[in-house]
């Protein structure tokens, strides 16, 4: 009888495990913007992935392409947003609720631990509590909470894949900066704006009363420097710039970042959250508007671009649920007659 407290050895001989080193090669060069500033970029969106909640979408944006064709296997790492929401409800409140006439509306986003390039916690983090407050507020200013009294309703969001603070390139050399370090949080605005538009269509999706659809836009300030990875003087340096849709790999000084939840139709903002220094814009005593008004205009700019695709989703949608229901009409008539 075996010892069960006891490891066995294995049966057979074994070897040890051997690795690899890393040959030497120069480091790969991150991605760079080739989109024209006022430019998004391109956006999946679809609806109804999940059978078992009221409502669900799926978002994923286009990944940044590399600068050239990658001779080896270490290259940079290209990070995108992935998104899913599932909206449960509405429902009736348990009866320990006290009593509410509108709609209890709970917003909940979540990171997998596998969404980063660090790998995250089960438990939830300040970031994840930020996120959900702000979408929360988002999405608050498109319902039609007074439709559904003593009920509530819940949206939870995954995010699959997040876009990391300048991926994984970092330059060890003297005179380098390290990009990961410079651009802290900056992909949280991101993952927000993509959270406020896969939200919308979820609920749009449940069937939820709503005076609008949010969509999320974000616009940053950036520096552009003749070499994105030496820290240079002031001579080097050109003027700012606005962006619309800033992937933070692809921008080695991004100084500021406004994420804006926007009503198109009825001309609203139900959420602002913007970061860092928005002074300094050529042409602001121009036209006098200070670096936040133009930074927010552009912003919604890009709201407004993410709409024509949530619209679109939304649209083709509803064209299937349509053909659907056409096809169902046929097939309970037969039954009808044949009974």
């Amino acid at each position: 009888m075996a010892d069960r407290r006891r490891i066995n050895p294995p049966s057979g001989p074994t070897t040890a495990p051997v690795f690899l080193t890393c040959p030497s090669h120069p480091p790969s060069e991150p991605p760079q913007r080739t989109r024209p500033p006022h430019s998004i970029r391109k956006i999946f969106l679809k609806t109804g992935l999940t059978p078992s909640a009221s409502g669900s979408a799926y978002l994923e944006l286009e990944s940044p392409s590399p600068n050239q064709t990658p001779t080896t296997n270490f290259t940079h790492a290209h990070s995108t947003l992935k998104l899913t929401c599932t909206v449960h409800g509405p429902r009736p409140l348990p009866r320990s609720v006290p009593f509410s006439p509108h709609l209890l509306l709970t917003a909940n986003v979540k990171f997998a631990p596998f969404a980063s390039k660090h790998r995250r916690g089960y438990v939830r983090d300040t970031s994840e509590r930020d996120l959900s407050m702000h979408l929360e507020t988002a999405l608050r200013g498109c319902l039609i909470s007074e439709r559904w009294p003593k009920s509530g309703v819940d949206v939870v969001i995954t995010v699959l894949e997040g876009e990391d603070d300048g991926g994984a390139f970092t330059m060890e050399e003297e005179g380098a900066i390290d990009m990961a370090a410079g651009l802290s949080g900056w992909g949280m605005m991101s993952v927000l704006s993509g959270c406020m538009t896969v939200a919308s269509a979820a609920i749009a999706d449940a069937g939820i009363d709503c005076c609008d659809l949010v969509s999320g836009g974000v616009a940053a300030i950036l520096r552009q420097r003749n070499s994105p990875f030496l820290q240079t003087d002031d001579a080097e340096v050109s003027e700012k710039e606005i962006v619309l849709d800033p992937c933070p790999s692809e921008h080695a000084d991004i100084l500021a970042v406004c994420v804006v939840g926007y009503l198109r139709s009825r001309d609203e903002i139900t959420e602002i959250w913007s970061r860092g220094d928005m002074g300094g814009l050529s042409g602001e005593e121009d036209s006098g508007q200070s670096g936040f008004e133009a930074l927010l205009e552009r912003a919604v700019d890009a709201a407004v671009s993410s709409r024509l695709v949530l619209d679109a989703a939304l649209r083709e949608a509803m064209e299937y649920k349509l053909q659907r229901m056409a096809l169902a009409v046929p097939s309970q008539e037969k039954e009808k007659g044949s009974s």
